[in-house]
C-alpha cells in the first residue's frame, strides 16, 4: 500500500485531502472533533520530516456558491490548538491569491483552505479545478476515507497530476486494513448487526454479507418492513412497502446460504414520535394501530446479546432504535455493551462509522471497540464490493 511512511517530506509541500466535515452548533463551535483528531498523526508525521502542510475539505452542502455558515474559517482556532501551529487560511481553496500563499508557506507551517465545494466544479470531479487544486503542492495525499466513495476533483481527479507522487495518510490506510480484515481475513463466527431506517439503504451490503456472514442481526427502523412482509401488523412503524418482496426474498436467501438471518422478537413502542411519548412493550408484529416501533424490547435484546458475545468478528452498522432519544436509546445501547463485551472476549469489533459511530460515541464506548470508522458511506460501499474512486486513484 502506497502510504506516507515511504516518503520524506523535506521541503515538500503536501497537498492533503482531509474530511474535516465537522458537526458546528449555532455559534459555529465544534460539537464533535473526532475526524479532526483523526488526521493529525498524518499531518504530525509531515511537519516532523520538515515539509509544508496544505489542508483541504469540504463542510456541509453548500448550495449555489460560498455561504458563510459553511466556511472552514469556523474551525481555523480549534485546528490550530489541536496541532499547536497557527494554521494559517486561505479564503478560496483555488486561484492567484491561494497559489501565492502556499508557494510562500515554509517547512513546518500549515495552510487551510476554505471550503471545496464552494465551487460546483468539485462534486463534478471536473478536470481543470482539480488541475488547479493540484498547482498547490508537490505530494498529494489523501486523509480522508469519508469521502473514498465520491469521484470528485478533491478526492480522485486531482491525484491524476501527481503520476509518481500519491499516498495514502494513515487514517486511510488504518481504515483500509481494517475493513479488509472484517471483508476478507474474518475469524469465525462472524456476527454482522445491521440497524437504521431503510432496508433500500443496506440491500447491496446485506446481499453481500450472506456470503461472508454466520450470523445477520437486523434491527432498527428496517425491520418494521421485514415484520408488515411476513403478516405482522407494525401500525404507524416506519415502513418501505415496495421492499416488502425483497425482505421475504432476503429471508429465503439466508436459509438457503445457511446464514442466521435474525429479526426482533418484541419491540418498544410509542403514542407518537417523541421522548416523552406513552411506551410499551410487545411482541414483534403485534404493533396497535396508531403505535409505532421505536426500539427493539427486552426479550430481543437478550437474543441478539448473546449471539454477538459468542463472536469472533463483529460488524456492526445502524442503530437498533431511535437512540437519539434517551427513552429509546436502550436496545443500541445493549447491543453496543455486548460488542464490548466480545471485543474483550477477543472478537475484533468493527463500527461503521454515520449513526453506528455516534452512537458508540454517545455512550462513551469508543475505546473499547477494536475500531471505529470515520466513514459510514464509504465503508458501506467498499463491505458491498465496490472499488472505491478515491482509493483506486492512489493504487492506479
Amino acid at each position: 500500500m502506497n502510504t506516507i511512511d515511504q516518503i520524506n517530506f523535506k521541503d515538500k509541500k503536501a497537498l492533503i485531502r482531509v474530511d474535516f466535515n465537522v458537526p458546528l452548533d449555532k455559534d459555529f463551535n465544534i460539537t464533535d472533533d473526532k475526524r479532526m483528531r483523526a488526521a493529525l498523526p498524518t499531518i504530525q508525521k509531515i511537519l516532523r520530516d520538515g515539509g509544508a502542510v496544505i489542508l483541504m475539505s469540504h463542510l456541509g452542502r453548500p448550495k449555489g456558491g460560498p455561504d458563510d455558515k459553511y466556511s472552514l474559517k469556523h474551525i481555523l482556532s480549534s485546528l490550530s490548538a489541536l496541532l499547536g501551529v497557527e494554521v494559517k487560511f486561505a479564503e478560496d481553496c483555488v486561484g492567484e491569491a491561494t497559489e501565492k500563499l502556499a508557494a510562500s508557506l515554509l517547512p513546518g507551517e500549515v495552510l487551510l483552505l476554505e471550503n471545496l465545494r464552494f465551487h460546483a466544479e468539485e462534486e463534478k470531479g471536473d478536470q481543470d479545478f482539480a488541475r488547479q487544486l493540484s498547482k498547490l503542492g508537490d505530494v498529494y495525499v489523501n486523509d480522508a476515507f469519508g469521502t473514498a466513495h465520491r469521484a470528485h476533483a478533491s478526492t480522485t481527479i486531482v491525484a491524476q497530476f501527481f503520476p509518481d507522487a500519491k499516498y495514502f495518510g494513515y487514517l486511510m490506510a488504518e481504515e483500509l486494513k481494517n475493513a479488509e480484515k472484517v471483508d476478507h481475513g474474518a475469524d469465525k463466527p462472524f456476527t454482522a448487526i445491521m440497524g437504521g431506517a431503510k432496508v433500500s439503504d443496506k440491500i447491496l451490503l446485506i446481499e453481500s454479507l450472506l456470503d461472508k456472514v454466520d450470523n445477520l442481526i437486523i434491527g432498527g427502523g428496517m425491520a418494521y418492513t421485514f415484520a408488515k412482509a411476513q403478516g405482522g401488523e407494525i401500525g404507524t412503524s416506519l415502513l418501505e412497502a415496495d421492499r416488502m418482496q425483497l425482505c421475504l426474498e432476503l429471508l429465503e436467501k439466508a436459509k438457503t446460504k445457511g446464514v442466521n438471518l435474525m429479526l426482533p422478537i418484541d419491540t418498544v413502542i410509542a403514542d407518537q414520535f417523541a421522548n416523552d411519548a406513552q411506551k410499551s412493550e410487545v411482541d414483534s408484529g403485534k404493533i396497535p394501530n396508531e403505535w409505532m416501533g421505536l426500539d427493539i424490547g427486552p426479550k430481543t435484546v437478550a437474543l441478539f446479546s448473546k449471539t454477538i458475545k459468542k463472536s469472533k468478528t463483529v460488524l456492526w452498522n445502524g442503530p437498533m432504535g431511535v437512540f437519539e432519544m434517551a427513552n429509546f436509546e436502550q436496545g443500541t445501547r445493549a447491543i453496543a455493551e455486548a460488542v464490548v463485551v466480545a471485543t474483550k472476549n477477543g472478537a475484533f469489533s468493527l463500527i461503521g462509522g454515520g449513526d453506528s459511530a455516534a452512537a458508540i460515541a454517545k455512550f462513551g464506548l469508543e475505546n473499547e471497540v477494536s475500531y471505529v470508522s470515520t466513514g459510514g458511506g464509504a465503508l458501506l460501499e467498499y463491505m458491498e464490493g465496490k472499488e472505491l474512486p478515491g482509493v483506486k486513484a492512489i493504487t492506479g
